[in-house]
């Protein structure tokens, strides 16, 4: 038998602590707590990012930091790209089905068959990457349809609408082609596996819903399918991934909404341990039987999940709840980090015309402290700075006032707005280098100026005007999203616009796109969350190029304060309204994605 020693290239040590960043299959004796401990391997999913639209029957391919998923109900032609944090829009497809199959991979992907309503179709298509392409169709038009391997050397089976059926095909690159039939006729719900001369397919409805579930599991050798072991629990509608010899399932009805996952070594399966968050069905699932990634579900669900096998602990990111302000309000401005946060203004009152507050709070990352009140009170201005040193300018009515503080007390400055404005965005570094960008004054604005500490200055105007937008980033490298140009709050912009201190150029796009949200970060990595009342939950992150879904906030608002703190890390909103033009008082904060080492006593025995 071999040594520890010569196994891992070192000797299990005593020590007095744990080591700070463990080596894999290291393994020491902790004198304190008198205990032989290592990293353990761990098996859990993690909730991530949602999708942007929530949709059921829906298809894909991928891994799970590289996957695409596509169609569901309505039924829907969108395609959504996932990067291993959140969801972008990629191209549509070009017909609109659900329960149709997917395979390949996000750049190299196949969709075929589904329901578009009122009958199943033979449609195929290909995905680059951006979009979608024509091949030729199915023999069989049939929609629950499963399918697996790569664009080039594709495998659809089963499938039918009330009643399964057998039919296997196989894709050569260029056509399709009858295979032999499995041996058990099912809707499977896009449930297989594997490449096309070693796949695989568990479970699925032999006949018209309500339905029972079969437990077959058949495996096909690129001529036949031979049936194989049975799944544990006969379930169907369920989410799959993996190969013939590493398979796992997830949800499905049995005859619930299940959160069982099973998993298929290539001779027997096993329950595992690791059960979803949530009970779903008719979601899709990508990845490994070690790295999937499950989205989507029934009813029209956005919910994502990852499985991460590994040993580390993964904390997904999210929002939690922080201390609440005293003087409840919306329109308020913020800045600070999350640790030393200030909010300033805002108005009250349950309907127009609203009351312009003049409270300054201070908040120490548990709890929020009275300060100093403005000298002019308003709403719907803008910030720069940090808790101790900050400006706030602008807000109605059409304000061009301008206030330093001190961490103490508020000054008005005698340099004032160029043109006077409330809800603009803006963006800085700091309270003697800021840019307000649009806004309101008597009409919607494309105007921008730049404060230097002391004076305003009227830079390059927006390349159009716009009010209740978003900033985020410093002067010469600032950001802009969403916002309005038409009255009663329609959402008009979804693309960005990003400043270099001298001109406007486009961003990124986000569909998601909002009006009255907050904003925090740098030009290339960011953070949009709120909004308007369709949307004032969401939340999605930037890196410079693309827009991606990030976990939703816990409640829905809109003009809401937002912290400043050049780092997503340092972010959070508190404050904003509710409808019916309910003030909120409550704090939300972010926390970014964490991995840790899973440390864990081992026993001599």
């Amino acid at each position: 038998m071999a040594a520890y020693k010569d196994l891992v290239g070192q000797k299990i040590t005593k020590v007095t602590s744990n080591p700070g960043e463990p080596k894999t299959g290291q393994m020491w004796y902790n004198s304190t707590s008198g205990t032989l401990r290592g990293l353990g391997i761990v098996s859990a999913w993690a909730s991530a990012s949602p999708l942007i639209t929530g949709r059921h029957g829906l298809a894909g391919g991928g891994t799970q930091t590289a996957s695409a998923f596509w169609g569901g109900d309505g039924p829907s032609n969108k395609t959504e790209e996932y990067n291993g944090s959140g969801f972008s829009s990629g191209g549509n497809l070009p017909y609109s089905a659900i329960f149709l199959a997917g395979c390949g991979t996000q750049t190299a992907g196949l969709a075929c068959g589904g329901d578009p309503g009122p009958t199943q179709v033979a449609t195929a298509c290909t995905y680059d990457g951006s979009s979608w392409t024509g091949i030729p169709s199915l023999n069989t038009a049939r929609s629950r349809i499963g399918a697996t391997g790569i664009t080039s050397a594709a495998l659809a089976f089963g499938g039918g609408n009330p009643n399964g059926v057998n039919n296997s095909e196989e894709y050569s690159g260029s056509s399709w082609s009858e295979g032999n039939n499995l041996n058990t006729a099912r809707r499977v719900n896009n449930s297989g596996g594997g490449p096309q001369t070693a796949a695989i397919v568990a479970g699925g409805a032999p006949g018209p819903s309500p339905s029972t579930s079969t437990n077959a599991t058949e495996e096909y050798n690129g001529s036949s399918w031979t049936t194989t072991t049975n799944l544990g629990t006969a379930t169907r509608e369920m989410g799959s991934s993996g190969t013939q010899t590493a398979f796992l399932v997830s949800g499905g009805l049995a005859p619930s909404a299940s959160t069982t996952c099973q998993q298929y070594d290539g001779t027997s399966w096993t329950t595992l341990p690791a059960a979803l968050p949530s009970a779903v069905n008719q979601h899709d699932q990508e990845g490994t039987t070690s790295a999937a990634i499950t989205t989507g579900g029934n009813p029209s669900l956005s919910a994502t999940n990852e499985l991460t096998v590994s040993t580390n602990t993964i904390t997904a990111a999210a929002w939690s709840s922080g201390g609440n302000l005293n003087t409840g309000r919306q329109d308020v401005g913020g800045t600070g980090t999350k640790s030393a946060g200030l909010a300033m203004g805002g108005r009250t009152g349950s309907s127009g015309p609203f009351t312009q507050a003049n409270n300054s709070e201070e908040y120490d990352g548990t709890s929020w402290t009275e300060g100093n009140n403005l000298n002019t009170a308003r709403g719907e201005g803008s910030g720069a700075g940090t808790q101790t040193a900050a400006v706030y300018f602008g807000g109605a009515p059409d304000s061009n006032a301008t206030e330093n503080y001190n961490g103490t007390s508020w000054t008005t400055s005698p340099g004032t707005l160029n043109t006077g404005r409330s809800s603009g965005a803006s963006f800085g570094a700091s309270y003697t280098s800021a840019v307000f960008c649009g806004g309101y004054g008597g009409a919607r604005i494309a105007n921008v100026e730049e404060w230097n500490g002391s004076a305003w200055t009227n830079a390059t105007a927006l390349p159009e005007a716009r009010y209740n937008a978003g900033g985020a980033g410093i002067e010469s490298a600032g950001i802009v999203l969403g916002g309005s140009n038409a009255p009663g709050g329609t959402v008009t912009f979804t693309t960005s616009v990003e400043y270099n201190g001298s001109s406007w150029t486009a961003g990124g796009t986000n569909t998601a796109a909002l009006e009255g949200q907050g904003m925090n970060g740098t030009q290339t990595a960011c953070i949009s969350y709120g909004g308007p009342t369709s949307l004032t939950a969401n939340s999605s992150t930037y890196d410079g190029t693309t827009f991606v879904t990030s976990p939703n906030m816990a409640a829905n608002r809109s003009a809401l304060g937002a912290s400043k703190g050049a780092s997503i890390t340092n972010t959070m909103g508190f404050g904003g309204s509710t409808p019916p033009n309910r003030q909120m008082n409550n704090t939300e904060e972010f926390t970014s994605e964490v991995e840790t080492a899973n440390v864990t006593d081992f026993t001599t025995s």
